[in-house]
């Protein structure tokens, strides 16, 4: 049997806009909560941990409602394109709000600009604050407000003297400790950095003024929130069937090729939108403040534009019949053709929970690090998060077909330790890496981090609607993402209120713990691996076409 790889890259279209849609999600709705809305870490977790909480409930919901669909489109198609045309109109709408917030921090709102730093200091000068990694401090301890008006945001490193951007002794460089002197002291002449005391003592003292304006002021956020839920009700609606779409046109074996392929989709949407980021700069410290309409509005059209390809080749019932025709072809029994009322074995209950408890729990692990990798990035390595992830991005793509090819041959369940592995190792090496970390080093550890997570994602979704029966793809996705959800609805929570007990180094670690757990819960899982196919005709003779 062979995968039809043109046919399986246009329905990818619908996850590559899905992945558009949630990097986009993922790295700017946090910034916004806390930069310009002021919530601390737990609150703006418990909002980015809404999708999932409507999640556990919409996406079995749809998933199930779709089996059930016959329109003339097919069962999955129209949950596809009424979901997208919604939500893009509702994401963008999402940025007048925040505009509308912007306009509340006006006088705070401009980067490095002294009447800021003047209005900051003295609505902030005596307020409990708290730095990045956790330590109490309030700015009347530490600085006049000549001196806090001094800090800039970028700094250089010039002949051995640490200077602002136009070549000015930096004023408070006596006020560095040893260790952020040692970093300091290892970035090359000339380049700019972000000043350390500025992601440690000015971004808090600002968020701490937005929280403010915030409380006095409500509407802009409590009208972000209504449309934040609206946004995620529209991607709830068709995230189920356009995933469940794949196993709807693909004979059982292929089925880890084919989600290779649709996972390379949906991580070519994900660059995509870290390319966008890059160019807007959204992860600059100097853009922590910008508007996102225009930003917010791209991604709109990208979004619309895979939809626009998607219908104009994917016509679902032709793509469906052809799959059981094949399916016949070779002997392989389909979900229509199983028993409906089927029951699971005891061993093939016991391997469902214990699967499904696998995806819980290195769902745990990875989207703390992707719901609070933004925040992380600017505050504790400095760095420009859409360059790093879309490392990450960049190898999970390199990796997706040569990942199916061998999960064909070795085993889904093996590949997939494999990968638990790789993303143990990965993020227990990032809970080291800082700021002065070698570049190389820490390149390599995302890289690895988006490979092993391609490895599990590629066969982890098959292995759950192999075991589906009586045409229930639609249902079983939905349980699939329901144990997802589950993960992703505790974990910004708990990793955003220890990342506010104990700094946000905490991060790493926590990831690290759950996503080695899930490699002990992965051995106990016994069906839902491939099965082989008798070849037929000239495969048996091992002739090609």
């Amino acid at each position: 049997m062979k995968l039809n790889y043109k046919r399986t890259i246009f329905v990818g279209f619908a996850f590559f806009l899905i992945c558009a849609f949630w990097q986009a999600y993922d790295n700017t709705i946090p910034l916004i909560l806390t930069n310009k809305f002021g919530l601390s870490q737990t609150a703006s977790g418990g909002v980015m941990a809404l999708d999932n909480v409507l999640a556990l409930f919409l996406l079995p919901l749809f998933g199930a409602i779709s089996d059930r669909c016959h329109s003339r489109l097919g069962r999955r198609t129209p949950f596809i394109l009424i979901g997208t045309l919604a939500a893009a109109v509702i994401f963008v709408g999402l940025s007048f709000a925040d505009a509308a917030q912007l306009k509340n921090l006006t006088a705070v709102s401009q980067i490095d600009e002294p009447a800021a730093m003047q209005t900051l200091y003295a609505q902030e000068a005596d307020a409990a604050l708290k730095t990045p990694d956790g330590t109490d401090y309030r700015l009347s301890d530490l600085f006049s407000e000549e001196e806090f008006c001094a800090i800039p945001s970028q700094l250089t490193v010039t002949d051995g003297e640490v200077r602002t951007p136009d070549g000015a002794a930096y004023a408070l460089s006596d006020r560095f400790t040893e260790a952020e002197r040692a970093d300091i002291a290892k970035h090359a002449d000339g380049k700019a950095f972000t000043n350390p005391h500025y992601t440690d003592y000015v971004v808090p003292a600002r968020q701490a003024y937005a929280w403010n304006q915030t409380a006095e002021h409500p509407t802009a956020l409590i009208v972000f929130i209504a449309l934040l839920l609206m946004v995620l009700l529209s991607m709830a609606i068709f995230r189920s069937p356009a995933v469940a779409l794949m196993p709807d046109v693909t004979p059982k074996p292929l089925r880890s090729k084919a989600n290779a392929v649709i996972n390379l989709m949906g991580s070519a949407g994900g660059i995509l939108v870290l390319g966008l980021g890059m160019v807007f700069a959204t992860g600059a410290v100097k853009n922590s403040m910008m508007s996102y309409t225009v930003y917010f509005s791209v991604i709109a059209l990208v979004m619309l534009a895979a939809l626009a390809l998607f219908a104009w080749q994917v016509r679902e019932p032709k793509l469906v019949k052809r799959m059981h025709e094949e399916s016949r072809r070779y002997g392989i029994e389909t979900e229509q053709e199983q028993e409906t009322d089927g029951k699971f074995g005891k061993g093939e209950k016991r391997s469902l929970f214990f699967l499904l408890a696998s995806i819980i729990l290195w769902f745990m692990g990875y989207n703390a690090v992707t719901s609070k990798y933004s925040v992380y990035a600017s505050s504790v390595l400095n760095k420009d998060y859409n360059l790093t992830l879309m490392l990450a991005q960049v190898a999970a793509i390199v990796s997706y077909l040569p990942i199916g090819m061998l999960s064909s041959k070795v085993g889904r369940k093996k590949t997939i330790l494999a990968g638990i592995v790789m993303l143990t190792t990965s993020f227990t090496v990032a809970c080291f890496l800082r700021e002065s970390s070698p570049t190389l080093l820490m390149n390599c550890m995302f890289a690895l981090a988006g490979i092993g997570w391609a490895t599990i994602n590629v066969n982890s979704f098959p292995m759950v609607v192999e075991m589906c029966r009586g045409g229930s793809v639609g249902k079983y996705t939905g349980i699939y993402y329901t144990a997802s959800m589950a993960a992703q609805t505790v974990t910004p929570l708990l990793s955003g209120f220890l990342m506010d007990k104990l700094g946000l180094t905490a991060l790493f670690p926590y990831a690290a713990v759950f996503v080695a757990l899930a490699f002990v819960t992965m051995l106990f899982v016994m069906h839902g691996d491939n099965k082989p196919v008798a070849k037929r005709g000239l495969e048996a003779l091992n002739v090609e076409d």
